[in-house]
């Protein structure tokens, strides 16, 4: 898991370049696809209902014809005085009347002859019963059945017009029937307007369906529907004989506003509809285009889409590459330079790859060559500064602590303790050398001991010995170096600050190694104090006291152990009230050739 997330860390901004770069590509390949489709299907629907109009008026253009061959075939019966006279005359028999219907007879197959183009049968039926089919095959009704047909009764009910209609004679149940449209009109007297029988066109509707048939294909469909939504004729034969009140609404929409097209949803579908009304027939010739199944066969989806997914892979990987041998070298930068240490201000990366990586690697290295030369002039002017401040802090003791000193060995000779009062000179001399004669910032644990032994002899001779010192050192920390006043400091607070409330007490000083610190410790049994404040704090409230042997206070104490060796080191101080104090001194371990400066 770390692999992959040092992976990640050091390659961030390829994977960042990467992902946008993947990201930018689909988009654009999504929406280049998406828009060129979009554009082809709009494209190809215009041009499909522009070929499709052109389409209908052909489709238009034939059935006009056809109704003109009916009208005139009709206008021709209607105007036969034979015809009109065998239709209307009663049932008599006569040499007369058998040749007239005779030649009614001949006359209904000329005008059927002039319709064999189109497979049309002639069926007339008179008023008084009589009537004549040119093929009964086309449409199987006679006599009183075909009188009562809603058929009949519409041609007889509107007799100035041609009626087109749908019959299904398997309904009436006529067996071996196929679905037929039956073009009606009423034969009249046009002075007296008397209605004298009817003639009828009947046609197979696959015969029909000749008129467009060529034109349809998968999901380009025709249907015929008539001035009630009936459909009378379609390329779709489970439409034929349903009723469509909703293709009819668009189609009456289309003629009433002129519109070339419309896009619907209907039958389930997302269509475009275009439409013709031709009024001569009283139908409407509507072209129904499948937009799903139109544009399919303009556009393969499956192949554009896996042609794609190839595209973007080609680029992926282009992209990879290039993105990959651009940051490299770069990524390869920063692994180098965010696995050097803190301190390492010597340490050089190595200078490859491109220009601009070149460039950055070669800047970093003069950048830590300049900080390491900064680096060592403020060590060596901060060790200047150091000295200069030690230096200056062991020329300042107290006047008080000579003052009282020297009054004590006074007042010893007087009683005649010279022996005393020599050891107590002695004692004095030697302090004073170790603290302002030596000019070294360090000095062994050993000679540290000597100052501290000094420092309380004196007090014990000025104010007695209600106090006890107590050492506990272990031999192998002796030849140890530790900063010049460092402990003094800390015996005399205990001195002076630690037994305030107490007559008596004892103080004890213990060192010892750890495995890579020396470890003193001064512990009293005195007052202690507050422990709910921090460290610093209580440090900080020691600062403030007054220091009877020299300048150098507590906090100074922990400020310089800090400023010498880093902060793994200082002091740390634990009391409770009632039970004494306890301080903590921690220093690396220093040898006589050991470095003295951790910085």
């Amino acid at each position: 898991m770390m692999g992959w997330f040092d992976r990640f860390k050091y390659n961030g901004l390829f994977i960042k370049m990467f992902i946008i770069m993947v990201v930018s590509i689909i988009a654009v390949s999504v929406t280049s696809t998406l828009t060129t489709i979009n554009t082809s299907e709009r494209v190809f629907m215009q041009t499909f209902s522009i070929t499709n109009s052109k389409i209908i008026a052909q489709i238009t253009s034939s059935m006009d014809a056809f109704n003109y061959a009916l009208v005139t075939a009709a206008n021709t019966m209607q105007q036969s005085g034979t015809m009109r006279g065998v239709l209307t005359e009663g049932d008599a028999e006569s040499i007369e009347r058998q040749r007239s219907y005779y030649s009614m007879v001949q006359q209904t197959k000329r005008i059927q002859s002039s319709l064999d183009a189109y497979e049309v049968g002639v069926i007339v039926t008179g008023v008084n019963g009589r009537s004549f089919s040119t093929d009964t095959s086309l449409w199987r009704l006679g006599g009183e059945q075909l009188k009562q047909h809603p058929i009949a009764v519409r041609a007889l009910a509107e007799p100035r017009r041609i009626h087109y209609q749908y019959d299904d004679a398997k309904r009436s149940g006529i067996e071996g029937a196929e679905p037929t449209i039956v073009v009606s009109k009423a034969l009249i007297d046009r002075t007296t307007d008397y209605v004298y029988g009817a003639v009828y066109f009947a046609m197979r509707e696959k015969e029909f369906r000749r008129f467009y048939g060529s034109f349809t294909s998968l999901g380009n469909d025709v249907a015929v529907v008539d001035g009630s939504g009936v459909i009378v004729s379609a390329n779709r034969t489970e439409w034929l004989g349903t009723e469509s009140p909703e293709l009819l609404q668009y189609a009456k929409r289309m003629e009433e506003q002129s519109l070339a097209s419309v896009d619907v949803r209907i039958m389930d579908r997302d269509q475009i509809v275009l439409s013709r009304y031709l009024p001569s027939l009283g139908l409407y010739v509507v072209n129904l285009v499948d937009k799903e199944a139109a544009i399919g066969q303009l556009t393969d989806t499956r192949a554009i889409f896996f042609s794609s997914i190839i595209i973007v892979g080609i680029a992926l990987i282009v992209v990879f590459l290039i993105s990959r041998r651009l940051t490299k070298s770069l990524s390869r930068l920063v692994k180098q330079i965010s696995t050097i240490s803190k301190y390492e201000f010597d340490h050089h990366v190595a200078v490859n790859g491109s220009y601009e990586t070149r460039q950055l690697g070669q800047a970093f290295n003069a950048m830590m060559d300049e900080l390491q030369e900064y680096v060592k002039e403020l060590v060596h002017t901060q060790k200047q500064q150091r000295n200069a401040e030690l230096e200056a802090l062991q020329q300042q003791i107290n006047p008080h602590f000579l003052y009282n000193t020297l009054a004590s060995v006074k007042f010893m000779v007087q009683q005649g303790s010279k022996e005393k009062a020599a050891e107590t000179i002695n004692a004095l001399i030697s302090l004073l050398q170790n603290a302002i004669g030596n000019v070294s910032e360090t000095i062994t644990l050993s000679q540290e001991l000597v100052n501290m032994r000094n420092y309380v002899f004196i007090n014990h001779v000025r104010y007695g010995e209600r106090i006890k010192m107590n050492y506990f050192v272990a031999p192998d920390c002796l030849g140890y170096h530790v900063p010049k006043l460092m402990i003094q400091p800390f015996i005399e607070n205990a001195f002076f600050h630690g037994f305030n409330r107490k007559a008596t007490g004892n103080i004890y000083f213990m060192a010892a190694k750890e495995p890579d610190a020396l470890v003193c410790e001064v512990v009293d049994d005195g007052d202690g104090f507050d422990p709910a404040a921090k460290n610093e704090e209580k440090l900080a409230r020691q600062k403030g006291k007054r220091q009877l042997f020299t300048g150098i206070g507590v906090r100074n104490v922990h400020d310089r152990i800090k400023l010498l060796y880093g902060d793994g080191y200082g002091v740390t101080v634990a009391s409770e009230p009632g039970e004494g104090t306890r301080i903590k001194i921690r220093i690396p371990l220093m040898s006589e050739n050991s470095p003295k400066d951790h910085l």
